[in-house]
């Protein structure tokens, strides 16, 4: 019914994050990325070779913020997407996550700083306005969509937690103090758990 395409060493750490919030069973296939990944049948789901992907009843999403919002709206019990009348911010922040926030960090990390007049073009403006943006969102409510937890908070919350991991987003009181409150949930911990495993695993086997 639900098959999770990921490699412990990927973005997919963000979707088994999504999956372990709405708890129902799925089934994980473990691609490598000199093989597997790159090759048939997975080419025929991802074309671009790239995981996470999850297919649920025969559909196939692909991109992380997808796969959060699609697996929110599949599994409503759940409670991880706003009413539709109250997601404004929800759906806000979530594509500015997927946008401008993708953009900056990977442009930084690649050496590339837009001049003056590149900014314009550039959906992110800068990097500092894109991070002094996505913090004064998180000054405002404990989460991304208000006062409760949603699928946007996995996916940008991810990307805040990897972001001070490895120095791509700077570390603040604000993001730090957002770190620990998502950090607690039970989900993540089960998804981090999961993965560590499958990469130490993958370790000893040599």
């Amino acid at each position: 019914m639900l098959k999770f395409y990921t490699n412990p060493m990927s973005r997919g750490r963000m979707a088994r994050w999504m999956l372990e919030e709405v708890g129902v069973p799925y089934e994980t296939v473990v691609l490598d990325y000199a093989s597997t990944m790159k090759e048939e049948p997975y080419l025929g789901i991802n074309p671009m070779g790239k995981v996470p992907a999850i297919v649920h009843d025969g559909h196939i999403v692909t991109e992380c913020a997808a796969i959060c919002a699609y697996l929110a709206d599949a599994f409503p019990e759940a409670g991880l997407a706003p009413s539709p009348a109250d997601r404004a911010d929800y759906y806000r922040w979530l594509f500015f996550a997927a946008g401008p926030v993708e953009q900056a960090v990977t442009n930084k990390a690649l050496g590339v700083t837009p001049d003056a007049q590149q900014q314009r073009m550039a959906g992110y403006g800068t990097f500092d306005l894109t991070i002094e943006t996505l913090t004064k969102a998180l000054t405002v409510n404990p989460y991304f969509a208000g006062q409760s937890f949603s699928a946007v908070d996995v996916y940008a919350g991810s990307q805040i937690l990897w972001g001070m991991q490895f120095g791509s987003i700077p570390k603040n009181a604000v993001f730090e103090d957002y770190a620990s409150r998502v950090t607690s949930r039970s989900a993540y911990g089960r998804g981090a758990q999961i993965d560590d495993a499958l990469i130490a695993a993958s370790a000893a086997a040599g």
